[in-house]
């Protein structure tokens, strides 16, 4: 067993120089119309669990590092829940269980967590239904239990932003996330306010004389639009405050639209105005921290020039402060032959010109175009910018502390197994490295909840060191094996 001062005396390693890439490497993993998992309703639990696994072995396979796993689709849930009922996409009838009393969630985010894997769970705020869902709505359901508060707005409900009983609710879902699961993230997307529709060629306004009228009675003088973007205002700040107040480690994403606004920057064209017609002002959000890190939509080639990629994310990064990470989203399933126009190089050209810019980190929509490999994408990726493991960018603002370091209690070189224990601080994960002629270089992401890990990517040469990794992001000093 190495000893805390023999640990500590091994620190001079950390004079070599070490090749430690920071890069937040993600994938949206969209459960609803069952785009990316399951693969349609009703499944057993055998092939949800391998569909799952196959998802976490094409991640570690292409050396990434996180899964925004959608688990709110529409005011339902793909986890146990007293709030909500169970997903339709899941079990192909709302409130039914899956078998087993398995929790797809629960099981996700230990598997993922076993494989150096984080997990950011994506929730809808505000749909109610989406237009794919068949069969009825069930009790528990909002739209049964609080109809008012509730709209049809083309082909879907949608909960008004404005109730109270709707922010409550939406909150409440939330928090039971962040306090029931040990997740790594919080995440929502674009949709606040729906996307506008048309009829006979007009827009359809939303919905919401009430909530406006009882506005109004009470004394409010704001604008509708004002008074539309503080609801979602209050509701973001919220969630962020909550959050912090109950797990500060866990990081609160935003997945804007990829255009604030038609005309900003100069040049840049869009058939939806965000802050005019989602109602969501998120250069408030991201000026005022509400944020750990933000992932605007940036779903356009490098080479489009009424919305292009390289002045998006120029303009996305001069607004960023320093302690929220920008990671835009790219769209890999343009890569799909049919119906899809890129090549794998336009995303490998993206994520190279993000890490250029400072941006260090992507998400690509979705995890099927990854899986199918469109293009050759995932071969691509794994050919040449995620060709190393990647550390998660730290997050210092959350807690600037590092674990110091890990105390190998066992090396098995014949097993590959590693037996250890993590110091006073609270580690996640693992990495380790080998020694490249002088240089440490990334091997493995491993977990470190079980005290137990496999290096099984070591050839049986190469000599290895490993080192802590704490829930935001701090790595401790480095430990060589074998000695």
């Amino acid at each position: 067993m190495l000893s805390v001062a023999a640990a500590l005396a091994m620190s001079s390693i950390t004079n070599l120089p070490v090749s430690r890439p920071e890069e937040f490497r993600a994938a949206w993993v969209a459960t609803v119309d069952n785009i990316d998992w399951p693969s349609r309703p009703g499944l057993p639990v055998a092939q949800m669990k391998r569909e799952m696994t196959a998802i976490l072995d094409e991640l570690e396979s292409l050396n990434m590092n996180a899964m925004v796993f959608q688990v709110r689709p529409s005011a339902d849930s793909m986890y146990k829940s007293k709030l909500e009922p169970w997903s339709w996409f899941l079990t192909g009838e709302q409130g039914k269980a899956p078998p087993e009393d398995f929790d797809p969630l629960e099981w996700t985010v230990a598997e993922s967590h076993k494989r150096g894997i984080e997990v950011h769970v994506w929730l809808n705020p505000y749909r109610a239904k989406h237009f794919k869902q068949l069969g009825n709505l069930h009790p528990s359901h909002i739209h049964r239990r609080i109809p008012g508060v509730v709209k049809q707005y083309g082909e879907y409900l949608w909960m008004d932003p404005s109730e109270p009983q709707v922010q409550d609710q939406s909150y409440a879902v939330f928090m039971d996330l962040v306090e029931r699961y040990e997740i790594d993230g919080i995440h929502i997307d674009d949709y606040f306010y729906p996307y506008p529709i048309t009829e006979n060629g007009k827009k359809v306004d939303f919905p919401d004389g009430p909530a406006w009228e009882a506005y109004r009675r009470s004394g409010g003088k704001l604008s509708r639009d004002d008074w539309r973007r503080k609801s979602v205002d209050d509701f973001i700040d919220r969630v962020y405050s909550g959050i912090k107040a109950r797990k500060p480690w866990v990081k609160f994403g935003i997945s804007p639209f990829g255009i604030y606004r038609p005309g900003v920057p100069e040049g840049i064209r869009a058939g939806v105005d965000q802050y005019g017609e989602l109602y969501a002002d998120a250069l408030k959000w991201l000026k005022r921290g509400w944020a750990d890190y933000y992932t605007p939509q940036l779903y356009w080639p490098i080479e489009q020039k009424p919305q292009a990629f390289k002045v998006l994310l120029d303009w996305w990064k001069d607004q960023t402060p320093p302690t929220v990470h920008l990671w835009p989203g790219q769209y890999t399933s343009r890569t799909n032959p049919e119906g899809g126009d890129w090549k794998a190089t336009q995303i490998v050209r993206q994520i190279q010109y993000a890490r250029q810019q400072g941006a260090n980190g992507t998400v690509h929509f979705s995890m099927k175009a990854l899986q199918n490999n469109w293009n050759g994408v995932a071969d691509e990726l794994r050919e040449s910018v995620y060709r190393e493991p990647a550390m998660v960018p730290a997050s210092p603002w959350l807690d600037p502390r590092a674990p110091r370091f890990v105390q190998v209690d066992q090396w098995s070189p014949a097993s590959k197994t590693l037996r250890f224990t993590t110091s006073d601080h609270d580690t996640h994960f693992l990495m380790v490295y080998r020694l490249d002629g002088e240089t440490w270089r990334p091997l493995q992401r491993l977990g470190a909840g079980s005290g137990e890990a496999k290096i099984t990517r070591w050839n049986g040469q190469d000599v290895l060191a490993v080192s802590a990794i704490d829930r935001v992001g701090n790595e401790s000093l480095r430990v060589r094996l074998g000695d």
